[in-house]
């Protein structure tokens, strides 16, 4: 199992580490604030109240030890850089890290961060897509262009197989999977029937996914 090093706890970094501790992981929290690691105490693994910029510090909680470190913090520029640093430096095998916009994930990956997210825009996204459309239930952005959503089986799709619909030529898109209910179907068979108000995981260009939506709302 790896194990898992949240640095800055902060509202995305304590969601982080309390949900991954939740599934399982093995998590440790750091954070200066010595009130927000009181309050995760009982939350992760393991806590400790400690400068992330402290390089003493860090290689003391055995830092180099941890498969995967994600330095959630945003706002404090130099904090970030450094703590991302210390952890490539000490040979954290994936190093993920939180940033507020481009200019921030470009200096990021510059000095080795393996990946760079952008919570507050990505919910800004999903909640976007969840107001413009009902039928849009969900959405993770893969990139600029390409994305997962979930969305409600269109009405002219109702009844008919996979096979039928032939997305992949028409829509360039792939059903990951179909939910009905409780129960969910990963990789459905192209004789798949598809129900009304099944749920559809699907993946393809955001162009192509939004038109479909559309569509089908607009027949309506």
């Amino acid at each position: 199992m790896k194990q898992y090093i949240v640095i800055g706890c902060g509202r995305f970094g304590s969601s982080l580490a309390t949900t991954m501790n939740l599934l399982g992981h093995q998590v440790m929290a750091i954070d200066k604030n010595e009130e927000i690691i009181q309050n995760l105490s009982d939350k992760v693994t393991h806590v400790a109240a400690v400068d992330v910029t402290d390089e003493y510090a860090l290689r003391s909680l055995g830092l180099g030890n941890f498969d995967v470190a994600i330095i959630a913090i945003g706002s404090d520029i130099r904090a970030s850089i450094m703590a991302t640093l210390i952890a490539k430096e000490m040979g954290v095998e994936q190093v993920v890290c939180k940033a507020k916009d481009e200019l921030q994930a470009k200096v990021l990956y510059k000095i080795g961060a393996d990946r760079v997210v952008f919570p507050e825009r990505d919910m800004g996204i999903r909640v976007a897509h969840n107001l413009v459309s009902d039928n849009i239930l969900d959405h993770i952005e893969l990139d600029p262009e390409y994305s997962i959503m979930e969305i409600v089986t269109p009405n002219k799709w109702v009844g008919k197989t996979l096979i039928e619909l032939n997305l992949r030529a028409k829509y360039e898109i792939t059903i990951l999977a179909v939910k009905n209910g409780d129960k969910i179907n990963v990789i459905p068979s192209p004789g798949e029937e598809l129900q009304e108000n099944s749920i559809l995981v699907v993946i393809g260009k955001n162009s192509n996914i939004s038109a479909i939506v559309t569509k089908d709302k607009n027949s309506k």
